[in-house]
């Protein structure tokens, strides 16, 4: 496979829509991203050379940070070298031994490692289930320290958490609540995440976001507030202990949130999109799940089927993934569409007539 960002992509001599990355944005080849990486290593060069609290921390790190900040309307925001990197260092940082983390079952691997690394004492709540997550916090409502976090967008059904009623949960308890925008970055609430989307920003109390997906650049930032970011910065192994990220990486980020910042024509486009989709795949009768947002799947329950008609659509011009256990439950193999802004209407009637030819070849 070659130039995996692309809208298409050469595979096995053929070019295919690409359904798979994560650039949901298409920023990830922009001139504006280019222009910010080569500015960036003519003047810095192509590595920092230690970690950011050595001598890798110039001044256009800082200038990122604050940019982040900014952005996320926070106090403070600290960059890193990837949104994996991210979720330990908070996690590590911010929990123990004596803490109780409560976690949505479906939450990113990285967060599941974060916990572990922490010591800290892992409860998992049924996917969305504050219900359940309410009856785990009485049952640990005496613990010294108590943190909720979660993904916003799920990365494999597209659906979204349930901050409305996640916030005040999280009030009642007592609990810190740490959120992981890496989906919904660049995509919803002025590209700010899912938080911003529902004027709930202030009630959380750490914001993670990458740069890696929507943003079209690398790495990843902590935002909140002043007191949790300096404990990130002081504590958080994964910062402290890795040279910090290049420069062309943060040269492509500053200018990544420039761009979202100044043009929301992108993001609107993309749900509109997503919305056309699901109104496809309604009418011929898939499954798409819980989505509702740009990431959206088709479900098809057996590996097999799945793998089948990843393979048909690639005959049809489109590589869309399947994915299967470990990685989703048993019995819920499916194709993973990751749709993008740049998009275009031939590039929708491909895939639509893709998808067509799936729906008669299966029956339905």
């Amino acid at each position: 496979m070659d130039r995996g960002a692309d809208l298409y992509i050469e595979y096995d001599g053929r070019r295919l829509l690409n359904l798979a990355s994560n650039n949901y944005l298409g920023l990830a080849g922009a001139s504006e991203l280019r222009d910010g990486a080569i500015q960036a290593v003519q003047k810095y060069g192509a590595s920092s050379g230690a970690s950011r609290l050595v001598t890798g921390n110039f001044a256009l790190y800082d200038q990122l940070d604050r940019a982040v900040a900014e952005f996320k309307e926070q106090d403070d925001a600290v960059c890193v070298g990837s949104g994996y990197a991210a979720n330990l260092c908070v996690l590590t940082s911010l929990a123990d031994r004596n803490t109780v983390v409560f976690s949505d079952r479906l939450n990113h691997a990285s967060i599941v490692d974060g916990i572990l690394l922490s010591r800290a004492t892992h409860v998992r709540y049924r996917h969305n289930d504050l219900e359940h997550l309410a009856g785990l916090m009485d049952r640990y409502v005496d613990a010294p320290r108590k943190l909720v976090v979660t993904d916003t967008v799920f990365s494999m059904d597209g659906d979204v958490a349930h901050l409305h009623e996640l916030v005040p949960l999280c009030r009642d308890y007592g609990a810190l609540l740490v959120l992981d925008e890496a989906h919904a970055t660049g995509v919803m609430g002025r590209g700010r995440g899912l938080a911003h989307e529902l004027g709930v920003q202030d009630e959380v109390d750490v914001h993670m976001g990458t740069f890696s997906k929507a943003l079209g650049s690398y790495g990843a930032f902590i935002a909140g507030r002043r007191d949790i970011v300096d404990a990130v910065r002081n504590f958080g192994r994964a910062f402290i202990f890795s040279t910090s990220l290049p420069p062309a990486a943060v040269g492509a980020g500053l200018a990544a949130l420039e761009l979202v910042r100044s043009n929301q024509d992108r993001s609107e486009r993309l749900m509109l999109l997503s919305s056309q989709l699901r109104a496809v795949l309604r009418r011929l009768g898939f499954d798409f799940g819980p989505s509702t947002t740009q990431i959206i799947p088709i479900m098809l329950g057996a590996n097999d089927v799945a793998l089948a008609a990843r393979d048909f659509l690639m005959d049809h011009g489109v590589f869309a993934p399947a994915i299967r256990p470990p990685t989703v439950p048993e019995g819920t193999s499916r194709l993973r569409l990751s749709l993008r802004a740049d998009l275009g209407g031939k590039d929708m009637d491909l895939l639509c007539a893709g998808l067509e030819a799936l729906a008669g070849e299966s029956g339905r």
